[in-house]
């Protein structure tokens, strides 16, 4: 995260210089730091709404409203709302500003798919998130990302409209060249930055979601499951797919660079050694 607000900061400061008017690097920061704050208020509703989510009371699913009961007990946390996506593919994904505001969210496909043990393991997972601040970092890193871009996008778009005079080919030359680069690269670079805490912040919630359940074998066996049938959902949204469990969206990326997500392989894998050091 600390590399991350580098990277708006430096971006902020050239386009200051970029523009010529490096008085305007800070008020950069301050619309940054306004939008994350508006991104990490507004941004669970928005990810329920883009996902279709319906929120549920006990007696609309009581097996699935104890799991989460007991677990977020267990944990010491909050009981969180519960929400349900009316989805075939299996995944979930928990969201919120913190614990007292945190909501898990599951599709019926994997209601359908998961035994009791294989369900408790998921929402330990999706509480491991709500525990560790995991929706807080990944609100934050999301809204950071769009600024980036925006900033890269603006700085593309005065490239256009810059003049050639003389002052400009000597004395800021330099700076156009450097405005040119990182209007291309900072978004690639941003997004990079994203997916990497996206995937740390997986293994980190898998962890903890074991240690609570004590049976790392159960989320194992969960993970397993969605990785056979695929977790992707009828409504395809980029912007919050980084919340799911396993990734939802359609098609796979290229390279494990661009994946908001750790391999199912490699996270079953984790999880297993716990079991055999438990």
């Amino acid at each position: 995260m600390a590399v991350f607000v580098a990277v708006v900061a430096g971006l902020g400061w050239l386009f200051g210089r970029y523009s010529n008017n490096p008085a305007i690097t800070p008020y950069v920061l301050i619309g940054a730091l306004v939008y994350a704050f508006i991104s990490y208020v507004s941004g669970s509703r928005l990810a329920l709404a883009l996902n279709g989510a319906q929120e549920i009371v006990k007696k609309d699913n009581p097996l699935l409203w104890r799991t989460v009961e007991n677990l977020a007990i267990t944990e010491g946390l909050p009981m969180p709302k519960v929400y349900i996506i009316e989805d075939p593919a299996p995944n979930a994904f928990a969201t919120g500003r913190d614990p007292k505001h945190a909501v898990v969210c599951v599709t019926t496909g994997l209601l359908d798919i998961m035994e009791d043990e294989e369900l408790q393991g998921v929402i330990a997972h999706e509480l491991g998130h709500v525990k560790n601040y995991d929706i807080r970092v990944s609100m934050v890193a999301f809204a950071l990302v769009a600024v980036v871009s925006i900033l890269a996008d603006i700085m593309l778009r005065m490239s256009w409209f810059r003049d050639n005079d003389s002052e400009n080919n000597n004395g800021n030359q330099l700076f156009f060249i450097l405005g040119i680069v990182a209007a291309i690269l900072a978004p690639l670079v941003a997004t990079m930055i994203q997916l990497a805490i996206s995937r740390n912040r997986e293994y980190l919630a898998d962890a903890t979601g074991a240690l609570a359940t004590r049976y790392p074998e159960g989320l194992a066996r969960a993970l397993e499951k969605i990785g056979k049938k695929g977790g992707a959902l009828r409504r395809q949204n980029a912007s919050t797919a980084h919340l799911f469990i396993a990734n939802p969206l359609k098609g796979k990326s290229v390279t494990n660079l661009f994946s908001t997500h750790p391999p199912i392989e490699e996270r079953v894998k984790r999880l297993r050694e716990m079991g055999t050091h438990a």
